[in-house]
């Protein structure tokens, strides 16, 4: 049996006298390219980044951050990276914070008070240059640490609540109240709301309270309401909506947290020969792109997703503090909502 050979020699960590030799200048010139400041010219700090690259060379920015207490990471806190919702609020953080020297770094809670907890205590140990987190409500410990982590921390996504320093979101109960305007304008009566299982999911919560409000004031309440825990998939709306018509069938319209269930439903109603919008309306959240490859278009609303990432890497990049940013999102009525 031959042997294998031995693991080939580890080698020594590159260092910045590696890159000056390479590069043909001082140590402290490399040193003054690599952390970007300095007055130093075009050709030479092309010179020594083509060193660098050439050689492999990283600099270490923990070592870095002892002087100035800060790395230059932007931690970013969501609850899951299964929500299709999410992407695109990263996409809007990279966006701004491209070519700015600074990198989020993504945690995930799992829509779980102690598991964000945890997150926030072991990003806040790397002293990041900001905090970007999902939602307003926290335990007390988290909001603790994040007033007296000393660099801006925007909570993101909703602004029913009392930020801990910056808030960049929608309000949930008013597109709940929208939404509820809406569906009572196209004469629908016999409401369903098919979503997460509260209290986890505190922005749906939010919006099955501001369509309850609202049709309170048309004199309706929620005939019926489906729950489900886990990650929302166009299976378990399927499953849900054959469950919520299954035991209330005179329902007229079905309101669904998400996109994700609210397409699931869709299909199921179609395949099921039902008169979409005329027999039943249907309407969910978030206008993901899924919707775009569906037989018919289902009614959401934009929550501005983009816009809330953008908005809120601008707040960190330009060391603010205080700011609150209520956007609006827009109903979209597609094809499974009455024309009145």
């Amino acid at each position: 049996m031959t042997e294998p050979p031995p693991p080939p020699p580890r080698r020594r960590p590159l260092t910045l006298r590696d890159v000056s030799e390479a590069s043909g200048v001082s140590e402290m010139t490399v040193s003054r390219v690599l952390r970007n400041r300095g007055d130093v010219s075009e050709p030479t700090r092309r010179r020594v980044m083509d060193a660098a690259r050439r050689l492999g060379y990283v600099p270490n920015r923990i070592a870095g951050a002892l002087a100035s207490q800060r790395v230059n990471l932007v931690g970013v806190i969501i609850p899951s990276l299964s929500n299709m919702v999410f992407p695109e609020v990263l996409a809007g953080i990279s966006e701004v914070l491209e070519e700015t020297g600074l990198q989020p770094v993504v945690g995930v809670t799992r829509y779980a008070a102690a598991r964000e907890e945890t997150v926030i205590y072991e990003m806040l140990s790397w002293r990041p240059s900001g905090i970007i987190l999902a939602g307003v409500e926290h335990s007390a410990a988290t909001r603790a640490m994040l007033r007296q982590a000393g660099v801006p921390v925007v909570e993101i996504m909703d602004t029913d609540g009392v930020p801990v320093d910056s808030m960049v979101g929608i309000s949930h109960r008013r597109a709940g109240l929208a939404m509820a305007e809406a569906i009572v304008a196209a004469g629908y009566r016999r409401i369903g709301f098919l979503g997460t299982l509260m209290p986890e999911d505190h922005r749906a919560r939010k919006r099955m309270e501001g369509l309850e409000e609202g049709l309170a004031a048309a004199g309706l309440t929620l005939a019926d309401r489906e729950y489900y825990a886990g990650g929302s998939a166009l299976a378990k709306g399927r499953e849900m909506t054959a469950a919520i018509l299954g035991r209330t069938p005179d329902l007229d319209f079905l309101y669904y947290s998400n996109d994700m269930i609210g397409a699931g439903g869709l299909l199921w109603c179609l395949e099921q020969g039902f008169d979409v919008p005329e027999r039943l309306g249907l309407a969910g959240f978030n206008n993901i792109e899924l919707l775009d490859g569906l037989p018919r278009r289902l009614a959401t609303m934009d929550a501005c997703r983009r816009e809330i990432g953008r908005r809120a890497a601008g707040i960190v990049l330009a060391r603010q503090a205080g700011v609150v940013v209520e956007l609006t999102p827009t109903l979209q009525p597609g094809d499974t909502v009455r024309r009145r």
